[in-house]
């Protein structure tokens, strides 16, 4: 059994949740105080006058054994849908197949257009670009500039706000290491089914079928039968530590009727890492605050259009790559689950990525919702004036952004908690500045708890979220590091700074290029 106290976990996400259900299987006692007034964090599902939206699309496929059993330790069988895998491309009118079909590909670009990308790619192949340390140079030299203008180049750019060849080439390496132009040739004349070897390609997938919330929110009540409490609405101001001691020893929680300290011996925190810093008290040293203010998130927005059935479309997303549309990623609600829409009529959510100081972020949900129906009739993919009804999502701090100092700072951060505070435990994707998928946030989750119930001594910090979807393992050249400390796996492009030392602010929020990750 824990320590009287027991433990307190921040945040009712999928890291904070599996936390918290884990340590009850082990007999310890837990609290979970949650800010929002929903659990799930990005994985709920939001629901709007009958409409069921999933926040950025999960797909439920793991090669975690043991994320797998708990998926279906909290739901039945019968509540997850067996989903078909598709994605599109959308390029100057036309959907391009992914993964690539040849026959598919040569249709849209043409004889002439095909002959001269794979012209290019012969060019790129003997004479490689001089500078490949950037991303641009890097894609161009693998795949040919025609294919990279094509199906890199454009979406890259407008996620992530900044040119391409500002954009540094380790990122590209970690996310495209099993995808080459040979390989999506090969992909597409052989056999389609049960292709996992590279996670881009694999054909299905499991999703519940009311929408990841359903998973979060089954698995609250299962929290709370087994003696644990789950309190939404409940911000923590407060970690409170023991210099001496070198502990946390408990949090102020604030809800609608105050103000309370809530004792305890362990602390989770699933919160941004840096926030977690700032609550702390009393406060770290300045270094320990300047790294914590330094740490950034991108944040993105969903406008979701009601509009008839025959305007579904069997993809559950479609990539946008016309540099003239804003919007960068495009759901088919009803795609993911029959159960999310409502008969004759499907939903389609426009996905744009902001931060939250962007002037997209605080336009009025009329206005977006008016540019995201402009956007979708001009793209070809309703008739005009067939949109019925509109409703805005907008979810803060979606992705950590791996600018060029975040490694640094998060260095200096965990070295401070590791030493002064070993009690508090960050884990998932906020928790750990990690731009990581949902069954690894779990797994972080589950070995800490293993590391408070047993002292098991799991280095969650070395959970490297892409090895168990590759054949290689990380190495210091494809995201491990030689001192020791994992990369992410899921590393986005390095931000240069300016010349007078401050970092270049990009204008969109985070989504790997679509020829490069497909979640």
């Amino acid at each position: 059994m824990g320590d009287k106290n027991g433990t307190v976990v921040i945040g009712a996400g999928p890291a904070g949740l599996t936390a918290a259900y884990e340590l009850l299987r082990y007999g310890e006692p837990v609290r979970v105080f949650e800010a929002d007034d929903v659990v799930g964090g990005i994985s709920r599902t939001v629901e709007r006058d009958g409409w069921r939206f999933d926040i950025g699309g999960h797909r439920f496929f793991t090669k975690v054994s043991r994320v797998e059993e708990f998926w279906h330790e909290i739901l039945a069988d019968e509540d997850f849908l067996r989903r078909p895998r598709m994605s599109r491309i959308y390029y100057r009118g036309a959907l391009y197949d992914y993964p690539l079909n040849a026959g598919n590909a040569l249709r849209n670009l043409g004889l002439l257009e095909a002959l001269r990308c794979v012209g290019s790619y012969g060019r790129a192949r003997l004479r490689p670009p001089k500078d490949q340390s950037h991303f641009e140079g890097w894609v161009s030299a693998r795949f040919g500039w025609r294919l990279y203008s094509i199906f890199f180049k454009t979406y890259t750019e407008k996620v992530w706000g900044m040119p391409a060849d500002q954009l540094q080439a380790d990122w590209a390496a970690q996310r495209i290491k099993n995808m080459s132009l040979s390989t999506a040739v090969l992909n597409a004349l052989l056999p389609r089914r049960n292709r996992t070897d590279v996670t881009s390609l694999i054909e299905e997938f499991q999703y519940p079928k009311h929408g990841p919330g359903m998973m979060w929110e089954r698995c609250t009540e299962l929290v709370e039968k087994r003696g644990g409490s789950v309190r939404t609405g409940t911000g923590v101001t407060a970690v409170h530590r023991d210099p001496a001691a070198r502990r946390a020893t408990g949090v102020t929680v604030a809800d609608g009727d105050g103000e309370r300290t809530e004792p305890a011996d362990h602390v989770i925190s699933s919160m941004p890492i840096s926030a977690l810093v700032r609550v702390l008290r009393p406060a770290p040293p300045p270094e320990v605050l300047a790294a914590a203010d330094d740490l950034r998130y991108r944040d993105f927005l969903t406008v979701a259009l009601v509009v008839p059935e025959e305007f579904s479309f069997p993809d559950n997303w479609i990539y946008v790559h016309d540099p003239a549309a804003k919007v960068g990623r495009i759901q088919n609600f009803g795609s993911w689950s029959p159960y999310l829409v409502k008969d004759g009529r499907t939903c389609l959510g426009l996905e744009y990525f902001v931060f939250e100081d962007d002037e997209m972020w605080r336009t009025p949900d009329t206005q977006l919702i008016a540019l995201a129906t402009a956007e979708l009739e001009r793209l070809g993919l309703v008739r005009p004036g067939c949109v019925e009804a509109g409703h805005v999502v907008r979810m803060p701090k979606a992705y950590p952004v791996y600018d060029e100092r975040y490694q640094q700072n998060l260095d200096v951060i965990r070295d401070w908690l590791a030493r002064e505070v070993p009690n508090v435990h960050p884990v998932g994707r906020n928790g750990m500045h990690r731009y990581n998928n949902q069954d690894h946030s779990m797994l972080t989750a589950m070995l800490t708890a293993e590391n408070i119930a047993h002292g098991a001594g799991h280095d969650v910090w070395t959970v490297n979220v892409e090895q168990d979807y590759h054949e290689q393992r990380a190495s210091a050249a494809d995201g491990g590091r030689a001192d020791g400390r994992h990369g992410t796996g899921r590393d986005a492009p390095i931000m240069p700074a300016r010349p007078d030392g401050h970092r270049r602010v990009a204008k969109v929020g985070t989504a790997t290029p679509a020829a490069v990750r497909r979640p």
